[in-house]
């Protein structure tokens, strides 16, 4: 087993990607702008610049920020109130805890609303570090926020699991040359994906239950 854990937070320990999702979609409508099909699976897991490429990639005649910003902001009010964590989440916490593994969240989300949520959901205590999109130059895909998690819990990267449901999330593992678990939930993993991936399971408790028996 490795010596760190790091868990993505939006569709993987906290059912929230789908409000992301629900959103952007709202955004696009009140920006005046025809839906993109898997404008939602490209934009996923990215945060600052990335997130604002993808977005006048794919909605040229907004503006990047104002449309970001708009949807964040959305998406967190939607989070919060029907806030609720996803199978096994817990479960592979304590797992992980009990057997002395180090843990970190590197999410997308800003700071205040990562620790917002650990602490309705009883997870912060769970967790050696806390990593946002906005401490670091590239978002995912780019490997930084996990090569960041790996340092602060003082762990090599290739000692570490990172845990995620999003492509962006899985290949900004695997660049990290971390041990990549893909947990799908509104994305289907990508042939990508699959060969560079560790493992990919229905459900964390899918995933501790194998983690149990290896």
């Amino acid at each position: 087993m490795k010596q760190g854990a790091i868990f993505d937070m939006d569709g993987l320990l906290t059912d929230t990607e789908r409000w992301y999702a629900a959103s952007w979609r709202e955004t696009a409508k009140a920006f005046g702008q025809e839906w993109v099909p898997n404008f939602d699976k490209f934009v996923a897991g990215t945060s600052g610049e990335g997130m604002r490429a993808v977005i006048h990639q794919h909605f040229p005649a907004v503006d990047p920020a104002a449309f970001m910003d708009a949807c964040t902001k959305n998406a967190y009010r939607l989070g919060e109130e029907n806030l609720r964590e996803m199978p096994g989440a817990s479960e592979i916490l304590r797992f992980f805890s009990a057997r002395g593994v180090k843990m970190a969240v590197a999410s997308s989300s800003p700071d205040d609303v990562i620790r917002r949520y650990l602490r309705k959901l009883d997870m912060e205590r769970y967790f050696d570090a806390v990593v946002s999109g906005s401490e670091v130059q590239r978002g995912k895909p780019a490997p930084d926020i996990f090569l960041l998690a790996a340092e602060r819990i003082g762990c090599a990267p290739e000692d570490c699991y990172v845990f995620e449901d999003g492509i962006n999330g899985c290949l900004a593992g695997i660049a990290a040359g971390c041990a990549a678990v893909m947990i799908p939930d509104l994305f289907q993993p990508t042939e990508e994906v699959k060969r560079g991936c560790t493992a990919i399971y229905g459900s964390l408790l899918e995933a501790r239950d194998a983690l149990a028996r290896a």
